[in-house]
């Protein structure tokens, strides 16, 4: 999944969420930049955060599925193995 864009995504949103809002209580220009400016920085932020949250719980994920591969590797060539030496005893018998 690309998550590249989600803090972009997100301080977008969430500026013109505060434009509105500014707009309807007639806020003063400067307090209208100060917060949009603080809201797109904060959520910038939380976007940032959210996408390494993310990628470290695939990080997580992936190595859990590669170490249960490994195991089910590992069981699948002892069966093998002692299909074999059955086998030989069969023979031998």
């Amino acid at each position: 999944m690309n998550r590249k864009n989600l803090p972009l995504l997100m301080m977008l949103i969430a500026g013109a969420i505060m434009c509105i809002i500014s707009y309807v209580q007639n806020y003063t220009i400067l307090a209208k930049l100060v917060s949009l400016f603080v809201v797109l920085l904060v959520f910038y932020l939380l976007g940032g955060v959210l996408v390494w949250t993310l990628n470290y719980f695939d990080r997580q994920n992936e190595e859990r599925l590669k170490e249960e591969g490994e195991v089910i590797e590992k069981e699948g060539e002892s069966t093998e193995e002692e299909n074999q030496s059955e086998g030989e005893r069969g023979e031998k018998e």
